[in-house]
């Protein structure tokens, strides 16, 4: 798709100085200059607008560090004012952080034409940015381009032509006005803002009240009651939290039908993303009401009050931790060998008796001209589908027992298995003759490769052809769906994933589906699945509301409950107890002797399983993957005979194939295990 819009500015002619990436980008005519900081794989950033610069005046402007901002700023990890784009992609995430892929210019009827190439990091969205200079008058013309080649749908719910920073000062602005036989009159006015804000923090009852009863001699001044949403916790937890539309912002256009339905004014402050969105309802307070009376005076009729109180199911203290932990580790992690590609990851701290989210956090490494910085990132837990590997065998061994295609303590042979012309399928070492707890300690892929084959009603030789039946994909996926893989989670959050869901029925598809290695799941799938295995076979709601109180009137203490979170059993587990336990006493193996050993901190009372995958991505912007690396994942509980906490933890990324894995996810999880038992001793 292509959208494209234009607006006219009265700016300058350009040329571009230096090399097609050049750093900085000089755009003047005789009378003025404009500066941009177009870096390849850095953000485009506006320097300067102004009188013309020599080309000395402009090597010093573009060395200076301070008073840069963004060229065209977009809705993502870090959109401190206005943005000029704001989208939401097919998965639901609505980050954006485009960076700058190709600079080209041109010079066409009497004018310079500079166009910049934007990408956006992850997604496949592009921006382009034109600059049309005529060298006859002082006038740029700009406009966008914005286009996407995801597979769905991408919503666009901001999105303006260009965006031109103005410094404060002596400036006008130019407009033309008119009508039939009169057209195009020109007129300059001194660009003001529509609002002056005089003072609007810490306003005593005393001064409102003397501009409020001396509003008719202030001429030009208004009073207004406001609010403000305070964190008390600073950025912790602050992308979940979400935000709220500003005094002046009122009800952003694309949901302004959804909340004018439910009675809100235009000018309303709104709940706009995440927690403040999805409990608006709670939070929104009571405006004050008034009757207006003959002689232009008001008089009250009831009073306003403040929106319910909301508890959430985060332990705030082991919040902090998980999110110090993760930066720490996201960000050391990035100098090691086979980090090229890894720059993020997740973490989740659940209860696995009730689906109740104690602790979640996503953080992200960047670079920004040789310089590492910490990003949040936790949006991504319920919209970053990833390739599991083989923390899911527990749910293909659940597809074995149930099926009869092996039984408590069956044996496999592990050995490289040959299906013609393709290449050999093996475990990470032979392992010989081995049962099914051996298999989950140690991660067999090839008992799991033979268990889908019977599955499948196929017959193995090697070198060979196999031929499977093709419902076996349905009994794998009908298996997973009952732990909440590849189905949504019901978290109350306004956006999940589902995930990708493989739709080839190729034999060898089948056995890569039963090592992680096909579909595709989220954290926060992850999390509801390793919470059915630690309970006994419950698929619980993962939930961040635990309770709601109404207002008091005294604000250091809750009103009355009027909602408490209830534990919802979404299904259980189609398997007999006794399957469910061997896959528990198998997951405890993992801990205790095998690969996982050490993933759960100090305690080694505990369960889970480890996975490594391939993944592919894209590295060169050509909607190809390219390149394959490995994302590494843990899945855990403890204790595991009776467990009060569950972890996920993913790394995406965090290596590339034969070279020594990182071990950030171990680090992760075992650092953070630890922590939750410190702090509920």
């Amino acid at each position: 798709m292509n959208i494209k819009k234009r607006v006219f500015s009265l700016l300058s002619s350009c040329y571009v100085v230096g090399c097609l990436f050049a750093q900085n980008i000089l755009i003047s005519t005789p009378a003025t200059s404009l500066v941009l900081s177009a870096p390849e794989k850095g953000e485009l950033k506006y320097i300067y607008y102004g009188a013309k610069l020599s080309d000395r005046d402009f090597q010093t402007i573009g060395s200076l560090d301070k008073g840069k901002y963004a060229a065209y700023p977009v809705y993502g990890l870090n959109c401190p004012s206005e943005v000029a784009l704001a989208v939401k992609h097919n998965d639901g995430n609505m980050t954006l952080q485009l960076e700058v892929v190709k600079v080209e210019s041109s010079h066409q009827d009497e004018a310079n034409l500079t166009i910049i190439s934007l990408k956006d990091k992850v997604y496949p969205f592009y921006v382009k940015m034109f600059y049309k200079a005529y060298q006859d008058t002082d006038i740029i013309e700009i406009w966008s381009e914005i286009s996407h080649q995801e597979k769905k749908t991408v919503v666009l719910n901001q999105f303006a032509s260009a965006y031109l920073p103005i410094r404060k000062g002596d400036v006008w602005l130019s407009h033309l006005y008119g009508a039939w036989a009169n057209e195009g009159r020109l007129e300059e006015v001194p660009l003001e803002a529509g609002m002056k804000v005089i003072k609007n923090k810490d306003v005593s009852e005393e001064e409102y009240a003397y501009i409020s009863e001396n509003i008719d001699n202030l001429k030009g001044f208004n009073t207004k009651l406001d609010w403000e949403r305070v964190y008390l916790y600073g950025d912790t937890f602050k992308s979940i939290l979400g935000n709220v539309s500003s005094n002046n912002q009122g009800i952003p256009s694309e949901l302004a039908e959804i909340y004018l339905k439910k009675g809100y004014s235009l000018d309303d402050r709104v709940g706009i993303s995440y927690l403040e969105y999805q409990y608006e309802n709670y939070l929104k307070g009571t405006k004050a009401k008034y009757r207006l009376l003959s002689d232009n005076s008001y008089e009250l009729v009831s009073e306003g009050k403040r929106g319910s109180d909301i508890v959430l199911t985060i332990d705030i203290n082991l919040q902090k931790h998980l999110e110090e932990i993760l930066s720490n580790e996201v960000y050391n992690a990035k100098g090691e060998a086979g980090t090229t590609y890894y720059n993020r990851s997740f973490a989740v701290i659940a209860d696995p008796n009730t689906g109740e989210i104690l602790a979640m956090g996503g953080k992200q490494v960047l670079d920004k001209d040789g310089s590492k910085y910490i990003v949040d990132y936790t949006p991504g837990i319920a919209t970053l589908p990833v390739t599991p590997g083989s923390v899911v065998k527990g749910a293909s061994m659940m597809v074995g027992y149930k099926y009869g295609a092996i039984d408590i303590g069956s044996h496999q042979y592990d050995e490289c298995l040959k299906i013609k012309d393709t290449p050999l399928k093996c475990s990470w070492r032979t392992m010989g003759d081995i049962d099914d707890i051996y298999a989950l300690a140690f991660s067999s892929n090839v008992y799991q490769y033979k268990i889908a084959i019977t599955v499948g009603k196929g017959k193995y030789e090697y070198d060979k052809g196999l031929s499977l039946d093709e419902e076996a994909f349905k009994k794998y996926r009908d298996m997973y769906a009952e732990f909440g893989l590849g189905k949504k989670t019901g978290i109350d959050l306004p956006v999940e994933s589902l995930g990708y869901m493989g739709t080839s029925k190729l034999p060898g598809h089948l056995l890569d589906f039963s090592i992680g290695q096909y579909d595709t799941y989220t954290p926060i799938q992850l999390s509801q699945y390793i919470n059915t295995i630690a309970n006994g076979g419950k698929r619980l709601k993962p939930y961040l509301l635990k309770e709601v109180y109404k207002a008091s009137d005294n604000g250091d203490k809750f009103g009355s409950l009027i909602y408490k979170a209830e534990t919802k059993v979404m299904g259980t587990l189609s398997v007999e107890d006794k399957y469910i336990n061997r896959v528990r006493e198998g997951f405890s193996a993992v801990v205790q002797n095998g690969l996982g050993y050490g993933y759960m901190g100090y305690y080694t009372n505990s369960a889970g399983k480890t996975g490594t995958s391939q993944s592919f991505i894209d590295t060169d912007g050509d909607n190809k993957v390219d390149t394959e690396t490995i994302t590494t994942s843990f899945v855990g509980y403890s204790p595991s005979d009776s467990p009060k906490m569950s972890i996920v933890v993913v790394s995406p990324d965090a290596g590339i194939p034969d070279v020594t894995q990182s071990g950030v996810t171990k680090r992760i999880s075992s650092q953070i295990v630890n922590k939750f038992f410190e702090l509920n001793q």
